[in-house]
């Protein structure tokens, strides 16, 4: 596929090339910066300083008029591109028709139908119930309140190299000191950290990871909390902000296992492996997880402002009348967006489309890390996938090594994010929709670029 990109729907779309015709970034993105640095706290930060004009399939436009190969899809939220035509067509019409009521004033059917959905495709044939929310920390906050609320308990159990988001509680479940919590506490009570499974950095090998950090972990729950006083157990399926560490085989399951032996609500933490991302609906079908609460956002609404929580019918049930919502939770626009993505999904075979990006960028990715000592690991699935970089012969964390590379990429038209608690990791999260020679293509100046630190 070259060329302009078509849709399904047949409506117009951007050229799918990549074009630089000035430097990156250009006069006027450097002109909107210094805007933004006068606007703008520096605490919101940039990773690639190009202001968008248009974007859709596997580019971004900037105000320059340069054409980049995204790998970066909004953080893993335009699974289904970029102004999707089926996402643009609802929300067009919703939003000619009314903008907000609140659902829990006048109700309107797009949010009932909504939760109807992510209620018959989320893991598990058990009866559920979902409402919804506007960020995947709030999703997530709420599945916290939800557990403690249904258990009477309170201890939460989280995992090292997790990430929850930016409130006071899920910025207490994350992990990661700096950026997301440095200087902002005092942090949320009862919340307890215990080991991840992460193959590369298991002292015993990847071979023995998952049995040895599952026991470690329940070991560290039974004496140093008491299972009687979890209310969650809350886990991301692939850690995504700690650099896409996919938890060795068998260690989720067995947690998952200990949850249901001592009355745990088991929280997963889909916000970002969510919504066909990961060559999977839903990341936790891999290893036929079924969570009792799963959380869902960003891939949810094709760049909408969109967050749910789902689970057993017999948790969520026991919440009072007037316990959960929000004033915008559930906003019309949003919910007919994410009926259009939950029908491109389907229609356009996008699970499918998952796991093909996959089969492209991993053996690649493989061959590069064959030549290069810097590469330590690589490791993903579908179109959620990651290479982290060490120092040669070593695995000590390289994160110079990963931002150089990051922005030698930036500089020739490819956008790459960065992640991993130690900064050294390179995530690559292309849109679902990405035509295979952007993905061949953003793969080559991602070589070059390797091949010069």
């Amino acid at each position: 596929m070259v060329g302009s990109m078509t849709n399904s729907q047949g409506g117009p779309s951007l050229p799918q090339e990549r074009r630089l015709v000035t430097a990156i970034p250009g006069p006027k993105s450097t002109e909107l910066l210094a805007r933004k640095q006068a606007a703008v706290p520096p605490g919101i930060g940039t990773t690639l300083p190009v202001f968008v004009t248009q974007a859709g399939g596997g580019v971004l436009v900037d105000a320059d008029g340069n054409s980049l190969i995204d790998f970066g899809a909004g953080i893993a939220v335009t699974n289904v591109g970029n102004a999707a035509p089926r996402v643009v067509e609802r929300v067009s019409r919703q939003v000619a028709d009314f903008t907000h009521t609140c659902f829990m004033v006048t109700p309107y059917e797009s949010y009932v139908a909504v939760c109807e959905q992510l209620n018959a495709l989320t893991p598990g044939d058990h009866e559920k119930r979902t409402f919804l929310v506007n960020s995947g920390a709030e999703a997530v906050e709420n599945a916290v309140k939800v557990a403690r609320h249904a258990t009477g308990r309170q201890a939460v159990v989280v995992f090292d190299h997790g990430y929850h988001g930016r409130t006071l509680l899920t910025m207490t479940l994350t992990a990661k000191n700096m950026p997301y919590k440095h200087g902002f506490g005092p942090f949320a009570p009862e919340v307890y950290r215990v080991p991840l499974a992460y193959p590369f950095r298991w002292p015993s090998g990847p071979e023995n990871c998952a049995a040895e950090a599952a026991a470690q972990a329940i070991d560290a729950i039974n004496k140093q909390i008491g299972a009687e006083n979890v209310a969650a157990v809350v886990i991301e399926p692939i850690a995504g902000e700690g650099g896409f560490i996919e938890p060795a085989k068998g260690f989720m399951p067995r947690i998952a296992e200990f949850c249901r032996e001592n009355g745990i609500v088991f929280i997963a933490d889909e916000v970002q492996t969510g919504f066909a991302r990961t060559g999977d609906l839903f990341a936790c079908e891999d290893e036929g997880i079924v969570p009792d609460i799963i959380c869902t956002a960003k891939g949810i609404a094709g760049g909408l402002p969109l967050a749910a929580v789902t689970g057993r019918a017999e948790i969520l049930d026991k919440v009072h009348v007037g316990g959960l919502g929000g004033t915008y939770g559930g906003n019309p626009l949003a919910c007919e967006a994410a009926l259009a993505v939950l029908e491109t999904i389907e229609s356009d075979g996008l699970v499918e489309r998952a796991r093909h990006i996959g089969g492209i960028m991993l053996p690649r990715l493989r061959a590069m890390a064959e030549r290069n000592e810097a590469i330590g690991d690589v490791r993903g699935r579908g179109a959620m996938i990651a290479i982290e970089l060490v120092r040669p012969g070593t695995t000590e964390p390289d994160p110079a090594a990963a931002a150089a590379v990051a922005k030698r990429c930036h500089a020739e038209g490819l956008l790459v994010l960065t992640a991993g608690t130690y900064g050294n990791v390179l995530r690559f999260l292309p849109p679902l929709v990405i035509p295979d020679h952007l993905l061949e293509e953003g793969l080559t100046i991602l070589e070059k670029a390797l091949a010069t630190v």
